[in-house]
C-alpha cells in the first residue's frame, strides 16, 4: 500500500527510534563499569551474554605520569595529551600533581583537547594519606581529595585513584623502595588504629562520589594498602559501588599474579607498569598475557592504563609498551 509521503516518513523514523532502543538496551546489558561498579544486578546480566562471544578488547591509556616520571622539568599535560593521540592511545589518565593549573579555564582546555584528538580522559591520579592519629591531619586530606572529585567531575573523569597513606616513620621515599615498601608503625598505634582512620575517611567521600559520579578507586600501593587483604579490608568495610580498586600490577613485589586475582574482582581501572631500560627502584618481569587472561576471567571491561617506569627514553619506551599491552589484551 503507497502512504502519503508524510505518514511513511513517520512510521519510518517510528520504527528506527525502535530499533535503536532495542540495541541501545542490548548493549546497555553487555556492559559494566569495572567488574562491580555496578552491583550484582548489571553483573548477572553481563554474565549471561558471555557466551555471545561478544568481547571486545580492553582499552589502552597512558598516564601522564609515563612522560614525566617526577623528572626535574616537569612535562605538561597538553603535551601528555598530544603525544598520546600521536602514539595511538585511546585514553590519558592524568596526574594531578603534574597539572600546571586548576582554573576551570584549563580544564575545560584538557578536556576539549582530548576530546578533538579522540581521547578519553579515563582516570585522575591523585595523592593523600589518612594513616594519622591527628584528626586535623585527616581532615585536611580528606578536603585535598575533595577538591581533586570536583576536578574530576569538571574534567568528565569518572574515577580517581586514592591511597590508604602510610606511617611515613621511613622518610626517604628511596629507602622505603629499598625496603620494599614497608616501614615500621608509629610508636604507640597499630594497624587497627590506622585502618579504622582510613575507612572513617572515605566514608566521609561517598556522598560526593554519587553526587559526581565519580568511582573511588583504592590502589595497592604503600602502607596499609600494600597488601589484598589490606585493600580488600577496606573495600569490603565500606562496601559502597563508589569505591572499588585501581589494581596497578606493578606494586606486588612478590608473586604478584595470586595478589592482583585477589583485587581483580573489583577492578574499576588497572594500572599497567612496564620498565624498558631497567626501573627507577625495580624491575618486575611482569607476563601481560597472563594476567589480561585472568583479568578477562573476572570479566574486567575497563581501561588498562599504561604507567611506564623504565629508565629508556619515553619516547620509545611508552610505544614499546602500548605494543606489548595491544597484543597482551587483544
Amino acid at each position: 500500500m503507497n502512504l502519503p509521503t508524510g505518514i511513511a516518513r513517520r512510521r519510518f523514523l517510528t520504527s528506527s527510534a525502535a530499533m535503536a532502543g532495542v540495541v541501545a538496551t542490548a548493549n546497555m546489558g553487555s556492559a559494566t563499569l569495572g567488574s562491580a561498579a555496578l552491583g550484582a544486578e548489571t553483573k548477572g546480566a553481563t554474565s549471561a551474554g558471555k557466551g555471545a562471544d561478544a568481547r571486545v578488547p580492553n582499552r589502552i591509556a597512558v598516564a601522564t605520569y609515563s612522560f614525566w616520571q617526577f623528572r626535574p622539568e616537569r612535562v605538561e599535560i597538553e603535551t601528555c595529551i598530544d603525544q598520546a593521540a600521536a602514539m595511538g592511545f585511546d585514553g590519558v589518565e592524568i596526574l594531578h600533581r603534574q597539572m600546571s593549573g586548576e582554573s576551570n579555564d584549563y580544564l575545560q582546555r584538557l578536556k576539549r583537547q582530548a576530546f578533538s584528538l579522540g581521547l578519553d580522559l579515563c582516570g585522575f591520579s591523585t595523592h593523600q594519606g589518612f594513616v594519622s592519629p591527628s584528626k586535623e591531619e585527616r581532615q585536611k586530606n580528606i578536603d585535598h581529595t575533595l577538591h581533586c572529585m570536583d576536578l574530576a567531575y569538571k574534567l568528565g573523569i569518572p574515577t580517581i585513584r586514592i591511597n590508604t597513606g602510610r606511617w611515613n616513620t621511613t622518610k626517604d621515599f628511596d629507602e622505603l623502595m629499598k625496603n620494599r615498601g614497608i616501614e615500621p608503625r608509629l610508636e604507640g598505634y597499630t594497624d587497627e588504629d590506622g585502618f579504622g582512620w582510613v575507612i572513617e575517611s572515605i566514608e566521609k567521600l561517598l556522598p560526593k562520589a554519587a553526587e559526581w559520579g565519580v568511582v573511588l578507586g583504592l590502589e595497592n600501593h604503600w602502607g596499609l594498602g600494600r597488601t589484598p587483604e589490606g585493600v580488600m579490608r577496606i573495600v569490603k568495610a565500606i562496601e559502597s559501588p563508589w569505591l572499588q580498586v585501581t589494581l596497578d600490577t606493578g606494586n606486588f613485589l612478590e608473586d604478584p599474579y595470586d595478589r592482583l586475582e585477589t583485587l581483580a574482582d573489583r577492578a574499576i581501572l588497572v594500572q599497567a607498569k612496564t620498565y624498558y631500560g631497567g626501573g627507577k627502584w625495580y624491575t618486575l618481569e611482569l607476563d601481560y598475557p597472563r594476567i589480561a587472561k585472568m583479568l578477562q576471567k573476572h570479566n574486567y571491561r575497563g581501561y588498562v592504563s599504561l604507567e611506564f617506569e623504565g629508565n629508556e627514553d619515553p619516547s620509545t619506551g611508552i610505544p614499546k609498551s602500548l605494543k606489548a599491552l595491544r597484543e597482551a589484551f587483544a
